[in-house]
């Protein structure tokens, strides 16, 4: 019966060939969505914003990475279910009917999906872009959520205005003209749907989602699945939640793709924990008292996700808080900053931030060539740094400093070193570890007994030490400004 099961997901229409990964099979619906121009506009902006500065062979994009997390997905949820029926199969004779195979079908198309317009929203150079201060000013302009979406109902994905944009909520708006202009209806899809396991989104599902849900509860509760206080109405949600985990959550497959994908392409290491122990160890977890629907791990498999954490916390630390990468991140968005002052710039970039016709021109290419043209008239500007891969002087680098203790030691550097202290620079990152205990403890950690088999879910705090390890953690590094104008100099001379 497994195997029909995996006859029904595998079929596919198309095959990319992945570095990471390998082989990717794509449905015809999937495929219309990567041939839509919004979505082709990732493969032109990188993962890592200017990262190759540092990494020369981080140059990965948006565009496969984002094909990946839809791999990822579909291998989680599929290895929950084979696993599901493996174990069920060793008790009983399990036959799935033709409703649950549906249902299956119906849930794997939608994480798909989700995952592979996860990203959709990103703008030039990723996260950097939206930390820059003259763009977030723009993004954050009255009304700016509102014109958006004109002449199309919102509400459908969000229940009001949200107070500031981010990048997850340009993938909603993405998502809903790319699934709007291919046939979703012959996939036997609904927009709504995929969009409501996206982040920023509260979506009242579709009838065939509720239906689907129904049914998916039942095969994974079992005799349980009329037990406890839960209500029909109830199911739906819990199973958005479960594939919403899928798509972003602790274990998720955005975070598994990218960390793989920036370690390959970095050729760094510690980011490459091992996809296939995680995978061979998530269950299904569920618990009708609560009720509570998401994802378990065996006992066995604390040891993958141990790895899985560990690896994600040295990635920070060792490649996306590298001294040289934060200081390139700081000359980007002030880069940004100049290009912005040019009045035709500020209004084409307000332009594609407003209309979705003119989104798919907001790539990093844009940024390339206008970086070049400030470089061009002004050999002292942070846009020359940027072209000419032009470094901020690092002078040390501390860790867990408040706001006043970074102040401070920028003063006290300054005053040491004999420079003026309006020519340090701090850069800082937060390593995202800060509620990793309380965020880990929504997965539970399966056991079972070993004389019934009957099964248990334990907090994974209660199981394992490990996760109280980790806490806030913020590496600040501190530099001087390149004198840029006499670097220029020398060059031209030269």
């Amino acid at each position: 019966m497994r195997r029909a099961v995996n006859d029904l997901l595998g079929a596919y229409d198309k095959l990319i060939m992945d570095p990471v990964h390998g082989g990717i099979p794509l449905y015809r619906h999937e495929i219309e969505v990567i041939d839509h121009p919004l979505f082709q506009r990732l493969r032109n902006i990188c993962q890592n914003d200017i990262l190759s500065l540092v990494f020369p062979g981080a140059t990965h994009s948006r565009f496969l990475h984002s094909i990946g997390v839809m791999h990822v997905g579909t291998r989680m949820f599929r290895s929950m279910i084979d696993a599901y029926l493996r174990e069920r199969q060793l008790s009983e004779q399990t036959d799935l009917s033709l409703s649950q195979l549906d249902a299956i079908d119906y849930l794997a198309k939608t994480i798909r999906l989700g995952c592979l317009l996860h990203d959709s929203g990103h703008s030039s150079f990723s996260h950097q872009f939206t930390q820059a201060r003259r763009i977030r000013e723009l993004m954050s302009r009255p009304d700016r959520f509102r014109d958006l979406w004109l002449g199309v109902d919102y509400s459908t994905y969000h229940a009001g205005v949200p107070e500031e944009l981010e990048h997850e909520h340009y993938s909603v708006r993405v998502a809903h003209d790319v699934l709007a202009a291919i046939d979703l209806e012959a996939a036997g899809l609904f927009a709504q749907d995929v969009i409501g396991i996206m982040e920023t989104t509260e979506v009242h599902p579709s009838e065939t989602f509720r239906k689907h849900a129904r049914t998916f509860w039942g095969f994974i509760a079992g005799e349980d699945a009329e037990a406890g206080s839960l209500i029909s109405d109830d199911i739906p949600r819990l199973v958005m939640d479960l594939l919403s985990s899928i798509v972003s959550g602790e274990i998720d497959a955005d975070r598994a793709d990218y960390m793989l994908r920036d370690g390959f392409h970095s050729s760094v290491t510690i980011g490459g924990f091992n996809l296939d122990h995680l995978l061979s160890n998530l269950r299904f977890g569920w618990d009708v008292s609560e009720p509570w629907l998401g994802l378990a791990i065996t006992q066995k498999g604390l040891g993958a996700l141990e790895d899985f954490v560990y690896s994600r916390h040295q990635m920070y630390r060792k490649v996306y808080a590298h001294k040289t990468a934060l200081g390139f991140d700081w000359l980007l968005r002030e880069a940004i900053n100049e290009v912005l002052e040019d009045p035709e710039s500020f209004e084409w970039v307000d332009t594609c931030l407003n209309d979705m016709r003119f989104f798919a021109e907001l790539t990093d290419n844009f940024f390339w060539e206008a970086f070049r043209k400030v470089a061009r008239r002004d050999p002292g500007s942070f846009s020359f740094c940027i072209v000419n891969r032009v470094k901020l002087n690092h002078l040390d680098t501390r860790e867990d400093l408040s706001q006043k203790g970074i102040a401070r030691h920028s003063a006290w550097l300054a005053q040491e070193l004999g420079l003026d202290p309006a020519h340090v620079v701090t850069c800082s990152m937060r390593a995202r570890f800060s509620n990793i205990q309380d965020n880990f403890n929504g997965i539970k950690v399966l056991t079972r007994d070993p004389i019934d088999r009957s099964r248990s879910l334990k907090k994974i705090t209660d199981v394992s030490a490990f996760f109280s390890k980790f806490s806030d953690g913020t590496i600040t590094h501190f530099y001087t400004r390149p004198d840029v104008t006499r670097q220029a100099t020398e060059g031209l001379s030269e």
